[in-house]
C-alpha cells in the first residue's frame, strides 16, 4: 500500500524499497513547538508564500493554552506567519484540538494522501489509508515552500488481524501487544500494513490509535486497508475523494505477523519503554498517584465513553489525581452533551481544555519525583511526564479508568462492584 502511494505521488509506475524519490505532498503539518523552527528556516529560503495555503496547517496544541512566556511567543510567531501567508487551516485556542485527532475530524486527511508533519505521531492518518509520517522542522519548511519532500521508500511488514476484540479491550491493547512482540525497533523504517478479517471489528478510534503508535515500534508509517468503515468516516467528515491503494496479492513483505484479536488481553506498558508490556497475570500490586485519559492516542469520544462507563457511580481512589483531556473541542462538546463530563467530575476528575498537556511533560499534570501515573498516552520514557524519577505506565482508557477506581494498576475486567 505504502509503496503504491509513494509511486503515485512521485509520478512513477512503481518504486522499490530503498529507492530515493521526490514526491508531491497533500498536507504539511506543524504544531506550536515544531512550527517556529520551520518558520525561521522557511524565511531563509526567501519565499513569501507557501506552495498552497489550503495544504499547510498549524495547530496550537502542545503548550496551548500558553503555559508560560516562551510558549506564548512561539504561538504568536505561528499566528503571525499564518496570517501573513493566509493559511486556511490555522487552529488556535477555542477551535483547536490535539493535532492528530483534529486533522481527521476536520476532514483534512483522506485515503491515498501523502502527508508529512513535524511531529512523530503524524503516522496516525494511516488509519484512513493515507501515507503519513513525521519529519523534522527543516523538512516541514521545504514542504511548505515547494509542496514536495524526499523519501527513502520503506519495505513493509504485514500485520494480519483475525477475530474480534472482547469487552474493554481496544486498539490500545492491540498496538501495545504488537510493540511488546517486536520491540521499539522491530519495524525500524518499515511500513506496518494492517489487513485481514479482524479489521471489521475495529472502530476508526481503534485504528487511529494503532496507527498513531506505529512510530513506537520504529515504523516509518502505519497504514490500514481501506474498507467501508474507512469510507464512512471519510464521507462523514467531508474529506477529499478517497484514492484507494491496495497491496498486490504477490506483494513482498519482510515478514508477516498474525494477531488473533480475540486473544488480546488488557495490556500495560511498564517504564521506561512501550515494548515493556505485561498483561494482568504478570502485574503485581502497584500503587499509583495519577491517571491521565486523553492525548492524540486516546482522547476521542469513544475513549471517553469507555472511561465514563467504568467511572459512573463510582469515586476516584483517595489520593489519586484523575485528569481527563478531550482531544478536540468537538469531542469536548459531544462529551458534555452526553453527560460524560458530569460523570467525570462526580467521579472526582478534572476535565481540561483540549491540549497535549502532560503527555510530553508540558503542563496540566506534571509528575513529581517518585510518582507513578497510568496514562493513555503513547510514550513512557524516563522523565516523559515530569521528574526523571517518576514512572509512566501506558494503558487503554478502560484500564486507566479501572486503575483510577482502585488506586492501583487494575484490569477493567476486575473493577470492584459499585
Amino acid at each position: 500500500m505504502t509503496q503504491k502511494i509513494l509511486a503515485a505521488h512521485a509520478g512513477l509506475e512503481s518504486v522499490q524499497a530503498g529507492q530515493l524519490i521526490l514526491a508531491d505532498l497533500d498536507l504539511v503539518l506543524g504544531n506550536d513547538i515544531t512550527s517556529p523552527v520551520a518558520i525561521k528556516e522557511f524565511a531563509k529560503l526567501g519565499k513569501n508564500s507557501v506552495f498552497d495555503r489550503n495544504k499547510v496547517t498549524m495547530i496550537m496544541d502542545h503548550f496551548a493554552p500558553n503555559k508560560d512566556i516562551k510558549a506564548a511567543e512561539q504561538c504568536r510567531l505561528c499566528r503571525d506567519f499564518c496570517m501573513d501567508t493566509d493559511i486556511t487551516h490555522f487552529y488556535d485556542v477555542g477551535e483547536m484540538g490535539i493535532e492528530h485527532a483534529l486533522i481527521p475530524e476536520k476532514g483534512l486527511a483522506s485515503a491515498g494522501d501523502l502527508i508529512i508533519g513535524a511531529d512523530s505521531h503524524t503516522c496516525t492518518y494511516g488509519a484512513l489509508g493515507a501515507f503519513s509520517t513525521g519529519v523534522g522542522s527543516t523538512d516541514m519548511a521545504c514542504g511548505m515552500a515547494v509542496g514536495k519532500a524526499w523519501f527513502k521508500v520503506p519495505s513493509a511488514i504485514k500485520v494480519e488481524l483475525t477475530g474480534s476484540l472482547r469487552k474493554y479491550v481496544t486498539g490500545k491493547d492491540v498496538i501495545l501487544h504488537l510493540i511488546g512482540m517486536i520491540g521499539v525497533d522491530g519495524a525500524l523504517y518499515k511500513s506496518l500494513e494492517f489487513t485481514g478479517s479482524g479489521l471489521a471489528s475495529l472502530t476508526m478510534s481503534d485504528r487511529l490509535c494503532i496507527a498513531n503508535m506505529a512510530i513506537e515500534a520504529g515504523a516509518k508509517n502505519g497504514i490500514f486497508d481501506v474498507d467501508e468503515t474507512t469510507l464512512d468516516y471519510i464521507r462523514a467528515h467531508g474529506a477529499a475523494e478517497p484514492r484507494i491503494f491496495r497491496a498486490d496479492a504477490d506483494a513482498v513483505y519482510d515478514r508477516t505477523i498474525t494477531i488473533d484479536l480475540s486473544q488480546i488481553e488488557p495490556t500495560v506498558a511498564f517504564p521506561h519503554l512501550p515494548e515493556n508490556t505485561r498483561t494482568f497475570g504478570q502485574i503485581d500490586d502497584i500503587k499509583i498517584d495519577q491517571v491521565v485519559i486523553g492525548s492524540c492516542t486516546n482522547g476521542r469520544l469513544e475513549d471517553l465513553k469507555i472511561a465514563a462507563e467504568i467511572m459512573k457511580g463510582r469515586k476516584a481512589a483517595k489520593n489519586v489525581r484523575v485528569i481527563v483531556i478531550p482531544a478536540t473541542q468537538r469531542v469536548y462538546l459531544e462529551a458534555m452533551e452526553l453527560g460524560l463530563l458530569k460523570t467525570f467530575i462526580e467521579f472526582g476528575a478534572v476535565v481540561s481544555t483540549p491540549t497535549c498537556g502532560p503527555c510530553l511533560g508540558g503542563h496540566m499534570g506534571i509528575l513529581a519525583a517518585g510518582e507513578r501515573a497510568v496514562a493513555t498516552t503513547n510514550r513512557n520514557f524516563v522523565g516523559r511526564m515530569g521528574h526523571p524519577g517518576s514512572e509512566v505506565y501506558l494503558a487503554s482508557p478502560a484500564t486507566a479508568a479501572a486503575s483510577a477506581v482502585t488506586g492501583r494498576i487494575t484490569s477493567p475486567w476486575e473493577v470492584p462492584e459499585k
